[in-house]
């Protein structure tokens, strides 16, 4: 059963920097693009950033780009979400998630497997 599982989210001020991470198991790490996602409360989960299955490409969304930085680590089967110059608006629980199809990695429905959140909150 491949499991997919957050970590290092937490308190930041507006400025600052948080980096979370992202492991998976139970799966073939190297079969899968990885993504991330971000939900307010009453809102919709967007998406944030994906990375494909040999790491050479990278997706942001916009609200994102130029800040955050994606990056994979076969050798632990886990992501890195680097988020730097991080706003208020940044404020949200973030979910990783496991794929199979890079053909649309900004859409949630790409995704099978999905961690249970981490939570990162930033003050202004």
């Amino acid at each position: 059963q491949v499991q997919v599982k957050e970590s290092g989210g937490g308190f930041m001020q507006a400025g600052g920097s948080l980096r979370l991470s992202c492991v998976v198991s139970g799966g073939t790490f190297s079969g899968y693009m990885m993504g991330w996602f971000r939900q307010t409360a009453g809102q919709e989960r967007e998406f944030v950033a994906a990375i494909s299955q040999n790491g050479d490409t990278t997706y942001y969304a916009d609200s994102v780009k130029g800040r955050f930085t994606l990056l994979r680590d076969g050798a632990e089967d886990r992501v890195h979400l680097q988020m730097d110059t991080l706003k208020p608006e940044d404020t949200a629980v973030y979910y990783c998630a496991a794929g199979l199809s890079w053909t649309v990695p900004r859409y949630k429905n790409a995704y099978a497997y999905w961690g249970q959140g981490t939570q990162v909150t930033v003050s202004s």
